[in-house]
């Protein structure tokens, strides 16, 4: 069986050694614990936030980063693929663990999801969870976990805390744009997975998105940072899954009654509420489908660079 987090380990290992090369900086706690900072305290990069998407895949995503254009404006493009959707989307990827330690708080992700099973159900729908010794997390927050933070994720993954590694980035941060950006297959496969479609028939997954510039703002880069994928973001799906003719025009982002304002607006105007968003906003912009029993293609959606230009500060 494959182990998200012994695939994972590897991409942290070239990381933690070679950290200076990437920017970033490692540190090893006193319970033995081992942190990458990659934006907290330095200013990571392009390099760190392929490897933290990488890990964020449970090393089951190829992630490339080219240069390509909105309109007349130059800007940075992920590329991310996986031929294992379902366990590296949700069962990596996904941002489904709320780390809440005293006073500590981040998003969670990766595949130390895959011991602590957080949360439960999404294992249950995909029929995977890991066996390993070691436990590999990402973590979205501005700051890095003290020894308690790391002995908590330890006991919940059920391994040693010295083999408990995490890598840490804001949003607000190049690696934050970048890694939220490599969530691009992950949406439409979430997406999929919330409408009830079962997503074990997907068999490979590629897309692409911008690289949001960064705020300074934490609010308003986690606005923008979603907005590459929601107005921006280009998915293709391989499956074998005939009844996706059902569910085709409920997948792009187009749909939600919220679309059509940079989401920092829409945030703002639900009082900063995530509970008064529609959530059918957090989709892609376009959702190409290769359906393999019948040999059909479907094209749902459509980027809208209006709106993308505008989030990210060009107009």
């Amino acid at each position: 069986m494959l182990s998200v987090n012994e695939l994972a380990l590897d991409i942290f290992e070239e990381l933690f050694e070679y950290a200076e090369e990437f920017n970033a900086v490692p540190h090893e706690l006193d319970n033995g614990a081992r942190i990458v900072d990659c934006g907290v305290s330095t200013t990571g990069g392009y390099r760190a936030g392929r490897q933290f998407t990488e890990i964020c895949m449970g090393g089951l995503g190829e992630v490339d980063i080219t240069m390509g254009r909105i309109k007349d404006v130059p800007i940075p493009f992920i590329e991310v693929s996986t031929d294992f959707p379902a366990i590296a989307c949700l069962g990596a990827q996904k941002a489904g663990w709320t780390v809440n330690v005293n006073k500590y708080f981040a998003m969670g992700s990766g595949p130390a999801r895959a011991l602590s099973l957080k949360p439960k159900h999404t294992y249950e729908v995909i029929e995977y969870e890991d066996e390993f010794d070691y436990a590999v997390i990402a973590l979205e927050s501005d700051h890095l976990p003290n020894a308690g933070v790391m002995e908590k994720i330890a006991d919940a993954c059920n391994v040693d805390v010295a083999n408990t590694c995490a890598v840490v980035a804001p949003t607000a941060s190049i690696v934050g744009s970048v890694q939220v950006a490599g969530r691009c297959v992950e949406t439409a496969v979430y997406k999929l997975n919330e409408l009830g479609f079962d997503t074990k028939k997907i068999t490979a997954g590629i897309g692409h998105a911008p690289i949001a510039p960064v705020k300074k703002d934490g609010t308003k880069a986690m606005g923008s940072t979603n907005d590459a994928t929601i107005y921006h973001g280009s998915i293709m799906l391989t499956m074998n899954a005939p009844e996706i003719k059902d569910y085709l025009d409920r997948i792009p982002s187009n749909t939600s009654r919220g679309y059509g304002k940079p989401f920092y607006d829409i945030f703002k105007e639900a009082n900063f509420d995530f509970y008064q968003i529609d959530t059918s906003l957090f989709s892609p912009a376009e959702v190409v489908i290769n359906e393999l029993s019948e040999g059909a293609v479907y094209h749902v959606g459509a980027v809208n660079p209006e709106v993308t230009l505008k989030s990210f500060g060009f107009i």
